[in-house]
């Protein structure tokens, strides 16, 4: 596996979850005091789309990982929670590290 697929998803993965945070601090802004309702729209919509986009990269890098559908998913759904993707990619990079660098794979933490 190249090294960019990797690269790809960690990049996605902190950009995801630095929009969602942004994204939650908006919304408590939005509904807790009444203000900025059009940066929150702005905001939403910046990071749907980059969700999208990381969603194509989890899936590629899952693919070719050879992950089972289940540990995909949680990766997927990981971009929806507030920092959920920091620590999910964390766990993911040190689990693929071994394969872009042509060792054994880690084991499988769950």
């Amino acid at each position: 596996m190249k090294r960019s697929v990797l690269t790809r998803y960690r990049v996605m993965a902190y950009i995801t979850a630095v929009m969602l945070l942004v994204l939650c601090t908006c919304m408590v802004f939005k509904y807790g005091f009444d203000t900025g309702e059009d940066l929150t729209l702005v905001v939403s919509q910046i990071h749907g789309v980059l969700y999208i986009v990381y969603l194509v990269f989890a899936f590629d890098l899952g693919s070719k990982a050879k992950w089972p559908f289940g540990k995909l998913l949680w990766v997927l759904v990981a971009g929806t929670i507030p920092t959920a993707a920091f620590f999910v990619e964390r766990k993911v990079t040190h689990e693929v590290e071994p394969l872009v660098s042509g060792a054994e794979p880690a084991p499988a933490r769950v």
